[in-house]
């Protein structure tokens, strides 16, 4: 049995809490277990210099652990993001503007800004989670300035971790199962089923294409509900 008594294709509890940065113009706080990260979007006039006078706009993403939020103090990104946020938010950033069309929002950008204030597994997967659902209202601020006609988005975006934890395929890994595992990957996929990014590594011992095949089906089932729940939180029909 899993340490927190789950079944095998069972992600943890998900909530995901809309307009949580009152000042924001989206923000999304996504509770997944004992893993807790705040999302906020922020639209400005203007792009990277790469991208002015081309008309399109530009999406990119910040990512950062609190102090506190995992087992041990980690120490502040003060000047530059460690190697392992820059990953994961490149990670983000990319995931995001895979399913955005940018070429109809003007010279604009979105930052997102993803910070982990509990950190018990799956904090990169959990951003992206909750980063279309900050991105989406985000969209609607932007319709209401008249910035933009109509919510950007091709599809929608979801992101899990699944893995081999004790020679079995689990799926959303919490922190003990993540730890030891002997397969972690994290799986981005689209509404609609399409892969955006598939992060995996063997820990021990290589892994079959059966395997993989076992862990990509656990990771469509995971964004299925993710997508759902998205879906009601937004009021999406």
């Amino acid at each position: 049995m899993r340490p927190d008594g789950r079944l095998n294709d069972q992600l943890r509890p998900c909530t995901m809490e809309r307009g949580f940065a009152k000042f924001a113009e989206g923000s999304c706080l996504i509770k997944i277990g004992d893993t807790h990260v705040l999302v906020t979007a922020t639209v400005d006039d203007g792009v990277p210099r790469f991208k002015k006078g081309s008309g399109s706009g530009w999406l990119t993403a910040e990512y950062a652990m609190l102090p506190r939020s995992g087992r041990q103090r980690n120490q502040r990104d003060n000047q530059r993001p460690n190697g392992r946020s820059l990953e994961i938010q490149r990670l983000i950033g990319r995931s995001m503007r895979s399913v955005v069309d940018l070429s109809r929002m003007g010279e604009r950008t979105i930052t997102l800004d993803c910070d982990a204030i509990q950190a018990d597994g799956g904090t990169r997967t959990a951003a992206i989670t909750a980063a279309y659902v900050a991105t989406y209202d985000a969209m609607r601020w932007m319709i209401k300035q008249r910035m933009i006609d109509r919510v950007l988005f091709k599809d929608s975006i979801a992101a899990v971790s699944v893995g081999v934890w004790k020679n079995q395929e689990i799926l959303d890994l919490n922190y003990d199962e993540d730890s030891v595992a002997e397969v972690d990957m994290n799986v981005v996929m689209t509404g609609s089923g399409k892969f955006v990014e598939i992060q995996g590594t063997a820990e021990e011992s290589p892994y079959t294409a059966a395997t993989l095949g076992t862990l990509l089906k656990l990771a469509k089932h995971g964004i299925d509900e993710l997508t759902a729940l998205q879906r009601d939180v937004l009021g999406i029909e």
